[in-house]
Parts: structure tokens; C-alpha cells; sequence
């Protein structure tokens, strides 16, 4: 069965443009990748937990922080690898601080074949982008997001 995944496309409104949080995967594989490497904050949906508080969870732990607001549902998109991301939008905080995310960590054996196991964060940097930016650097499956807040938002 395809894996499924649940996150937030966080959004805030200023004077000039809506902008959209992404964030940028830890460890070394995407360390030297930027467009089209973003996401959304999502994570697996685990066994028994509905998809919403499953987005509300991962966000958490990717960020730090919890997120809360009025939930509305984006759908959910089949991405190239089969997975399915199940999103919802929410007007952030205006207190929200990327700059000091605080992300939860994984663990793998690197360098490959070394023996040795090495700890990285889930989500390296996150940052504010105007959805035209954002259309660049987030990864090819979760595009069809950012039109369907845009069409929400007009």
C-alpha cells in the first residue's frame, strides 16, 4: 500500500503578496539541493491517527512549534514516488519565528557502508516565500498546492 502523508501549507498575508512557509530537508542527501527540494512541513500519517491531527503532529515536530488556526483542506495529491500528501492551509501566527525552528532529528549510518550511525535534523531551514518563489523551490508534486491556495485566497 502507498505511503500517505499528511502536512500544513502555512500561509501569511502582507500588504504586496501572500507568502507561504517551506521547508528544507535535513541530512545529507538534500544538503547541497535548494530548487525544488522544499516542502510543505508533512510527515507519515502512523496506523489509527486521522489525517489532520497527523499534519498538526508533523508540523510540530518538523518546526517546534505548534500551529493552530482555522484548518481548511488543499486535497490530496499523488506525488511521483506514489506517496500521497493529504495538505490543509492555515493563516500562520504572525509571531511565527523560521529562524528558530527546532526540529525533531533521525538517525542513519553515514557515511554509507561505514558502520557508523550519524544524527540529523528532519528540517534544516525554513523560511517565508512569495508563492512565485515558492513554485521553484518546492518539489514537483506539491505545486498543485500552492494553485490551490492561490484560487482559495482570490
Amino acid at each position: 500500500m502507498p505511503e500517505r502523508s499528511a502536512g500544513l501549507l502555512i500561509f501569511r498575508r502582507s500588504e504586496r503578496e501572500v507568502e507561504v512557509l517551506l521547508v528544507h530537508p535535513g541530512g545529507p542527501f538534500w544538503s547541497r539541493k535548494d530548487d525544488g527540494a522544499w516542502s510543505i512541513p508533512k510527515g507519515l500519517v502512523e496506523p489509527g491517527e486521522d489525517d489532520l491531527s497527523a499534519a498538526i503532529r508533523e508540523t510540530t515536530e518538523e518546526l517546534g512549534v505548534v500551529v493552530d488556526g482555522a484548518f481548511a483542506p488543499l486535497g490530496a495529491y499523488r506525488q511521483p514516488s506514489g506517496k500521497t500528501v493529504v495538505a490543509w492551509s492555515v493563516e500562520a501566527d504572525p509571531e511565527l519565528d523560521v529562524e528558530n525552528i527546532r526540529s525533531s532529528t533521525f538517525t542513519m549510518e553515514w557515511p554509507p557502508r561505514s558502520g557508523q550511525r550519524k544524527s540529523f535534523p528532519e528540517v534544516d531551514r525554513a523560511g517565508w516565500f512569495s508563492l512565485d518563489a515558492a513554485a521553484v523551490k518546492i518539489l514537483t508534486g506539491q505545486r498543485p498546492m500552492l494553485d490551490k491556495l492561490a484560487a482559495r485566497l482570490r
